[in-house]
């Protein structure tokens, strides 16, 4: 990799975080638009073209919340896309679902109870407990601090089609030490009764996004590629880490980045994305819809960033990468830190929604705590998701180390003359996934063609990886066409269910989702009466990774063969 050595100004990283300290920036409010027009005057005074666009987005704030057990109100928070209650707010039995997972909610009788569970609310519980008729949760934090959280099953926006999956039941959050008597009393068999009040402000207005972009200097055209690199900006509270931290990083590295335009090899686009945590990527999932054939035809990888500089934050082996930009993130982090980058399969989260046209992505939180004693729910810091995230828990050494991390990947994407996506790494990945399902599936459906099909992309990768070094000009970019057109067709397969053009649920997926047809045909007992409904959607989940297989080899195949 070509050097590049800069090192982010320290004085202007401490400068932005004061500044992203000022205000709190809930999605679509007046605060947060004037923090937007501070991030479009350093970006203009970079050099970069912006436009500060406003869409429609279903937007939920959390207001006032009350929860009463035993003659006493608990401190307590309720959660964007909670349901509100009417005035007199609901009372009815404590159920204890433990952490509730989907095999304690089968077990236990929810209907118009409020479920007690332990951990921070999450998206998962909430379509549990909708979908088994429960009337509120009540959340028991893993310590004495409230975690805010979006709580919605939907990507982005519901749609007619998707609105409902948003939650029914009313959800609050109190205090670890409350949770435990309540917990106590429910275990000993006692009737628990609990009342609950919330009111949630949910319902469609304008938010805003940032667009900055720079091209490269020999490939100024509407059509030439370019890397997207985004955050979120919108906050929990004043969020100086959640995500002034990561905005800092994003000003900085453009900033450097700028300043070297004439080594560029495709071009650099920004996005400040609203909508981040009220309305579940709102913001990046609009975009993505109304950007889809630009960003499928020009973007060659998408960078995001979220909650850089912590205090604490020692742990740099674990950030999210997709197998093929692997290398690209192993690089960087040793370089910068000298530790060792295993990485992570992305989980689903983090503004990452772009793998449905077929982008690929790295990252999102960057660096994290070191294990605890605690379960939580991320190792972003105690003071994550609420009102203690301020400056006092950003360490400027830790901000510029992550940007320089940050500025390593980015100036590689940028600079590298073909991409670095390696495809022989996605294949790889995918066999040990595709050889544990024939295991399974055993007799029931001959998967063996696709294996094949993936030795066929495999050869055809390492061609390609082989002709990569040292090409350039018409070479360089014959094959990063091809990478592209690979990259369109397999980065669907490995984290989506198939369909390009929707968002899946914001719901935990499994790994390589576009599989689970064939997974669920493998999971039947022997002798089930269901086997021949499952083999319908198994044979057509077949045909959907054999023809993206297929495709993807011969685009790096024709390639290879050229040269």
């Amino acid at each position: 990799m070509d050097s590049f050595t800069p090192q982010p100004d320290r004085d202007r990283l401490a400068a932005h975080i004061e500044e992203f300290g000022r205000r709190i920036k809930l999605s679509g409010t007046p605060e947060e638009l004037e923090s937007f027009r501070y991030l479009e005057r350093e970006m203009t005074a970079y050099g970069y073209r912006t436009q500060l666009l406003a869409h429609d987005a279903y937007i939920s704030l959390p207001g006032r919340a009350r929860v009463e057990a035993n003659g006493a109100n608990l401190r307590c928070i309720t959660h964007s896309m909670s349901a509100s209650t009417p005035g007199d707010g609901i009372s009815a039995p404590l159920a204890y679902v433990g952490e509730g997972d989907e095999t304690t909610f089968a077990k236990a009788d929810v209907r118009g109870r409020i479920v007690l569970v332990d951990g921070i609310a999450t998206e998962e519980v909430a379509a549990l407990a909708s979908a088994c008729g429960a009337a509120g949760q009540l959340h028991v934090s893993p310590n004495e601090h409230l975690y805010e959280m979006c709580v919605s099953p939907v990507w982005g926006s519901p749609s007619q089609r998707t609105r409902s999956m948003l939650p029914t039941t009313v959800i609050c959050t109190i205090a670890h030490d409350d949770g435990a008597r309540l917990r106590a009393q429910c275990l000993t068999g006692e009737d628990v009764q609990v009342s609950l009040w919330a009111e949630v402000d949910t319902g469609w207005r304008k938010t805003p996004i940032l667009v900055a972009e720079l091209p490269s200097e020999d490939e100024a055209r509407d059509d030439a590629s370019f890397v997207l690199f985004s955050g979120h900006h919108d906050t929990w509270h004043y969020g100086v880490m959640d995500n002034g931290g990561a905005n800092a990083t994003m000003l900085e590295a453009a900033r450097l980045l700028g300043e070297r335009r004439s080594m560029w090899k495709r071009g650099l686009r920004l996005c400040f994305w609203s909508g981040h945590s009220h309305g579940r990527y709102s913001g990046s999932a609009w975009y993505a819809d109304e950007h889809w054939d630009e960003l499928e035809r020009r973007c060659v990888a998408h960078v995001n960033v979220d909650s850089t500089g912590g205090e604490g934050a020692s742990e740099l082996t674990n950030s999210a990468v997709i197998d093929e930009l692997k290398s690209v993130a192993a690089e960087a982090v040793e370089a910068v830190s000298g530790q060792r980058h295993a990485g992570r399969r992305h989980g689903r989260a983090a503004d990452q929604s772009f793998w449905g046209i077929g982008i690929p992505s790295m990252f999102g939180s960057l660096s994290h705590q070191p294990p605890g004693s605690v379960k939580m729910l991320t190792a972003l810091g105690w003071w994550w998701h609420t009102p203690h995230d301020t400056a006092e828990h950003i360490d400027l050494d830790n901000l510029r180390r992550d940007t320089s991390i940050v500025l390593r990947v980015l100036w590689r994407l940028l600079t590298a003359p073909v991409l670095p996506l390696d495809y022989a790494a996605f294949a790889t990945s995918m066999r040990e996934e595709l050889l544990d399902l024939q295991n399974r599936l055993g007799d029931r459906m001959d998967i063996a063609s696709l294996l094949a099909r993936l030795d066929a992309l495999e050869a055809a990768a390492q061609a390609v990886n082989r002709m990569a070094r040292g090409a350039e000009g018409d070479a360089a970019r014959a094959i990063n066409r091809a990478l592209m057109r690979a990259s369109r067709l397999l980065v669907p397969l490995n984290y989506t269910r198939g369909n390009r053009f929707n968002h899946d649920s914001a719901l935990p997926h499994p790994a390589w989702p576009s599989l689970e047809g064939l997974r669920e045909f493998a999971r039947l007992p022997q002798g089930s009466s269901d086997l021949p409904f499952y083999a319908v959607h198994a044979r057509q989940s077949r045909n959907l990774v054999a023809h993206a297989l297929r495709e993807a080899h011969a685009a790096l195949a024709a390639v290879a063969e050229m040269h």
